[in-house]
């Protein structure tokens, strides 16, 4: 990616404009561009199997991955997936804004680990994002649901690999973390 010479903060336009990088995910927190790898191969079954799971379960929202979400202010980020009203799918735009998603889901690996735990679930409370999961992919896939109370997420559900747990909200689902990122081995 070969990134413009530029003075000041980026902006939402600017980022938009940027060549589609295929060695990065660009994200912008604060007029600042944040860049991680693109995801590898366990990262992106895990995904998969994940919104494939949430799109049975999610009657009525639309579950997309890779998504770029707008929220208030200064930010343009990058979950992994994101379930939305419908109508916010239904247009061509480059862009989903924060009030449109039910639930972010952020799939965490070596690369994205401060910025999945850290900073994100800031950025989503302040957007006033209702859900927000996480899967830890390493040592081991745990996953940890939590929901918008206050202003800031109360955990939810834990579930282990190994054992298959229920979530209940935003809708009920039934899974194994173990399964997201087993290989298929014939």
């Amino acid at each position: 990616m070969h990134l413009p010479d530029r003075t000041g903060p980026w902006t939402l336009d600017a980022v938009l404009a940027l060549d589609e990088d295929t060695s990065h995910r660009v994200e912008m927190v604060g007029g600042a561009l944040l860049l991680t790898p693109r995801p590898g191969l366990v990262h992106q079954r895990a995904v998969h199997r994940l919104a494939l799971a949430l799109e049975a379960a999610a009657t009525g929202y639309e579950v997309l991955t890779a998504v770029n979400v707008h929220l208030p202010g200064r930010a343009l980020v990058v979950p992994d997936i994101v379930v939305l009203q419908p109508a916010a799918a239904a247009g061509a735009d480059r862009f989903a804004d924060a009030d449109a998603v039910l639930m972010a889901v952020e799939v965490t690996d070596a690369s994205s680990t401060v910025t999945d735990r850290i900073t994100k679930p800031v950025l989503y409370a302040e957007a006033g994002i209702a859900h927000l999961w996480r899967l830890d992919l390493e040592p081991a896939p745990e996953l940890h649901t939590a929901a918008l109370r206050g202003g800031v997420y109360a955990p939810g559900a834990h579930l282990c690999p190994g054992r298959t747990g229920t979530v209940a909200a935003p809708f009920p689902l039934r899974i194994d973390p173990a399964d997201l990122t087993a290989s298929r081995r014939r």
